[in-house]
């Protein structure tokens, strides 16, 4: 695995830069390490995180809106509060019923995000 530097200590949102990753979701990395990075996205009503699988662990908070998350073939709605795991390896995909934001959390970090 490639080698990162650790992000600097403090980040403040609105200094960041969106990253648009598909129609309707953009996304900000907002600290990581080699072992973990933190990911703020948001979804506008309708976007969908595309069915995927990744080596990481994932675990993931609805800061806002409503999801139906599949995991491993099992969909449930999701809303704000709420959380997710995503093992590795493990098809997982998004379908924003209502605008919002997830909170993600990888480890390792996602080299494909850099």
């Amino acid at each position: 695995m490639k080698k990162f530097e650790t992000s600097k200590p403090f980040f403040r949102g609105e200094e960041m830069e969106w990253e648009i990753v598909d129609n309707g979701i953009k996304r900000k990395i907002m600290g990581y390490d080699d072992k973990i990075m933190l990911v703020h996205v948001l979804f506008e009503k309708g976007a969908i995180g595309s069915t995927h699988e990744h080596y990481h662990s994932q675990v993931s908070y609805v800061g806002s809106g409503v999801f139906d998350i599949t995991i491993d073939g099992v969909t449930q709605k999701l809303k704000k509060g709420d959380s997710f795991y995503v093992p590795p390896n493990t098809l997982h995909g998004a379908l924003c019923i209502e605008a919002g934001e997830l909170i993600d959390v990888f480890s390792p970090i996602r080299e494909d995000f850099m």
